[in-house]
């Protein structure tokens, strides 16, 4: 079974920085996509970045240029730069494991606070 631990997050202020970080244990592919989604109050969930094994990376347009998503293969984590964060990407932050278009696994979130 896969768990994942995240930790990392809090609160900043506008153009403040935070980095989260994600650590499986379990079983990790390489054929596994590790990321992370969010989801802010009243909204639907968002994918916010996504890393394979080999280390491609998709972004969310909201996010290009702000956040840098990173793998450690050898200890099955990823951790999430976010620089230049704004009010908008107030939400929480879970790690996913996804397998095609099957998520294995869920984070349990980690609260990430943007005031103006």
């Amino acid at each position: 079974q896969l768990h994942l631990v995240e930790s990392g997050g809090g609160s900043v202020q506008a153009g403040g920085s935070l980095e989260l970080s994600c650590t499986a244990s379990g079983e990790i592919s390489t054929v596994d996509v590790m990321g992370w989604s969010r989801q802010a109050p009243g909204k639907q969930r968002e994918m916010v970045a996504d890393i394979t094994d080999s280390g491609s990376t998709v972004y969310a347009d909201s996010v290009k240029d702000r956040f840098t998503i990173s793998r450690d293969n050898a200890v099955s984590t990823i951790h999430l730069q976010m620089d230049n964060l704004k009010p908008e990407d107030t939400a929480v932050y879970s790690c996913t494991v996804r397998r095609g278009q099957l998520i294995r696994a869920y984070g349990e979130g980690a609260q990430v606070t943007v005031s103006s």
